[in-house]
């Protein structure tokens, strides 16, 4: 298996890191994260994917992981991010990919679809929305409606949400939270979590808010009807940031669509249920996209 690892050179010259991992004649699958994240919700399905035979492009966002903050902070919007998965995927050699986000990554692989159609050979869409998310949190606009107020009082007093985000955020109370408000306490588990809640605890909180305003603010939903290339559509049937019934609309307006309803998934549905996440991708990708590079291996849930 050949790894590699390395920094693309997004439009406006801010350095982006990437992560290979996979034999170099396999069929390519990019990971887009959700806000926040470095990987944690990968845990499973990339080496799942690995050792089935495709090959794996993982990459960072703009401030996120060991991608740093951009040379302009406020250059955080979806298209910046899509133009920077196509810088990602220039730089390692890959024509074309499928391309599978979670979470705000779901409007990342939307994005890059518009703005880079001949690079996307596929779409797997995992417990994320096409786009306005704080308008869908519960049925409800309370996040897009509070998301002005948090940023005046965050600007207002610098040090101490600073202060906040770095170590009340990576806590067991925070984990708890968690499992109250939105993930499955019943089938998540701490060691799979607790990366996410780690990762965006480096992520600056100011560069976190401004792209959550810009996420905030994008679609793609007119594109929907227009997407001509194989999409799995994944949805957890306990998701409160992005309902299924969103998921099923967004499966129904896209042609030829697939949609797996994870029973007892959160937002988290692929770390919760990864047999199944991993087996539905798997069996979408060998059946709709490419066929994998080697016989795939028989891996135990």
């Amino acid at each position: 298996m050949h790894q590699k690892e390395g920094y693309a050179i997004g439009r406006d010259g801010s350095p982006i890191y990437y992560r290979l991992r996979g034999a170099e004649a396999a069929p390519v699958v990019a990971l887009c994260d959700g806000i926040g994240c470095d990987g944690y919700v990968w845990k499973y399905l990339e080496g799942r994917l690995v050792e089935g035979g495709y090959r794996i492009v993982h990459w960072n966002y703009r401030g996120h992981g060991r991608t740093p903050v951009p040379l302009d902070p406020h250059r955080v919007a979806v298209a910046d991010l899509a133009d920077d998965l196509a810088a990602v995927l220039s730089t390692v050699g890959v024509e074309r990919a499928t391309l599978c986000g979670h979470s705000m990554g779901v409007q990342v692989c939307l994005e890059t679809f518009r703005r880079h159609h001949t690079r996307t050979a596929a779409l797997m869409f995992l417990c994320g929305s096409y786009g306005n998310p704080l308008r869908t949190f519960r049925g409800k606009r309370t996040l897009e409606a509070a998301l002005p107020f948090v940023r005046i009082l965050a600007h207002t007093l610098p040090r101490a949400t600073r202060g906040f985000w770095r170590h009340m955020i990576p806590t067991e109370l925070a984990f708890v939270i968690a499992k109250t408000v939105e993930v499955n306490p019943d089938l998540i588990r701490r060691e799979d979590f607790f990366p996410y809640l780690e990762g965006i605890s480096r992520v600056d909180p100011f560069l976190f808010l401004e792209m959550l305003a810009n996420a905030g603010r994008h679609t793609a939903r007119e594109i929907l009807p227009q997407i001509d290339v194989p999409t799995l559509v994944v949805a957890g049937d306990r998701d409160g940031f992005t309902p299924v019934a969103l998921s099923r609309s967004m499966a129904e307006a896209i042609p030829q669509a697939e949609l797996l309803v994870v029973e007892g998934g959160s937002h988290t549905a692929p770390i919760e249920r990864p047999e199944l996440v991993c087996d539905t991708v798997l069996e979408f990708l060998s059946r709709r996209v490419a066929k994998p590079a080697v016989r795939p291996k028989s891996v135990a849930g």
